[in-house]
């Protein structure tokens, strides 16, 4: 029996701990592609003479060609220079829109059939270009952002309450950066309410450091930005999509008349399975939660107008 492929692109920090997390999870075989001649080999090589130390068992391969990823079932996007220090996501735009263009449209020649994720940033705006570039349908492409998210809100409420992260459930919307949309009151620990644990002003607090949560690591960091969890986000949405698990995650997805979008790749709940998307789960929100997606929305739509302006 064939088993999976799973291809990531870039093997940087984020890249490389996608391929550790997508090997001993046993997703399938792994190819670690980068431009630079010996790196991903020399992981690749490094990783795989892990696996009867830590007892997994999957092919991987380090290449700097597109043609030892042909047949892919996943594509991972991690290319692009990393956000340093008082950079903003949107600064990051011309340089990773060229890259994410040009690994894209090779990896589709490669890989027509395959779900591609894209973690790249600004985000919303690389899933879009990546897009742009290939053609694939829009079920079968998709950005890695609202797990990461997530799991920066879940850890902080879990740090707040002194409790286990596993009983932390959330939502989250919008697009990823300053103007994310955490929603508290679709947020559980154990099924209690959030609410009823946190007060107003340290949830507020919760969730203003989870919109900056991205920065501030950059800020400790100041060579370099997260990798761990954007990375074991990225793998836990390819397991979805592999094991055809149908989960509900929140990811950065095509958009027409779902939330009146019109067109745009925006994080929403996703249901995700051997398709990719296979639904998108439309929540009611309150007046003040739409408001806030709308700004959010339109932030988005002005990161992918300059991607439309500077396409040639």
């Amino acid at each position: 029996m064939r088993r999976p492929k799973i291809t990531v692109i870039g093997a940087g920090h984020v890249g490389e701990t996608c391929a550790v997390w997508a090997a001993t999870k046993e997703l399938g075989d792994v190819v670690l592609l980068d431009i630079i001649e010996g790196m991903p080999q020399g992981k690749g090589l490094d990783l795989r003479q892990a696996g009867p130390i830590d007892r997994f068992d999957c092919n991987i391969v380090g290449t700097n060609s597109y043609d030892d990823t042909t047949g892919s079932d996943i594509v991972i996007v991690t290319s692009g220079i990393p956000r340093k220090p008082g950079m903003s996501r949107d600064d990051l735009m011309s340089t990773n829109m060229g890259i994410v263009r040009s690994v894209s449209e090779q990896a589709y020649k490669a890989s027509p059939d395959a779900v591609y994720i894209i973690v790249s940033n600004p985000l919303d705006a690389m899933v879009q270009t990546a897009w742009k570039a290939t053609g694939v349908p829009t079920k079968r492409i998709l950005g890695q952002a609202g797990i990461l998210d997530i799991g920066r809100f879940r850890a902080f409420i879990a740090m707040e309450l002194d409790c286990s992260v596993e009983d932390i459930t959330s939502v989250l919307m919008g697009g990823h950066g300053d103007d994310m949309v955490p929603l508290p009151r679709y947020t559980s620990v154990a099924g209690i309410p959030v609410t009823e644990l946190i007060a107003k002003e340290r949830l507020d607090a919760i969730v203003t450091r989870t919109r900056k949560g991205g920065g501030e690591i950059v800020s400790l960091l100041k060579t370099g930005s997260a990798y761990y969890a954007p990375a074991a986000a990225s793998v836990q949405m390819a397991e979805a999509i592999i094991r055809d698990k149908r989960r509900i995650l929140p990811c950065a997805a095509y958009c027409d008349k779902e939330y009146d979008v019109g067109g745009y790749f925006v994080g929403v709940p996703c249901m995700l399975g051997k398709n990719g998307v296979e639904k998108i789960i439309e929540l009611e929100l309150a007046p003040d939660e739409k408001k806030m997606l709308g700004a959010s929305v339109n932030h988005v739509k002005e990161l992918v107008g300059w991607v439309e302006q500077h396409w040639e």
